[in-house]
């Protein structure tokens, strides 16, 4: 279950990546079409300025819920290995036991 948060979370933080990148040349062609005159140009480039603002505060929402959650997901980490040290050193040492294996099959 831990592997599909941490790939849930990934996934999430690319997206989040990803839709700034969208956000920002959105901005961009917005800038870029300032000088284009007629009404429809201005209308559209107002609705767009709305959604995009919008936009930028659900992605701000976001990625503030996915900094929270990752947080929480270190914090629940480190209370387990303070509270079972030797747990936690026998499933690193099993872990690292697993990759080695690997690693010196290839």
């Amino acid at each position: 279950m831990s592997e599909v948060t941490e790939l849930s979370a990934a996934s999430k933080q690319k997206l989040v990546s990803d839709m700034k990148v969208v956000v920002a040349d959105a901005e961009e062609i917005l800038r870029a079409t300032a000088g284009v005159a007629g009404d429809k140009m201005g209308d559209l480039r107002e609705r767009i300025g709305e959604r995009l603002r919008d936009a930028k505060l659900r992605l701000a929402d976001a990625e503030a819920a996915l900094v929270d959650r990752t947080k929480a997901a270190a914090r629940a980490t480190d209370d387990f290995v303070h509270e079972n040290p030797w747990r936690a050193v026998g499933v690193a040492a099993a872990v690292g036991l697993l990759l080695g294996v690997i690693i010196g099959r290839r």
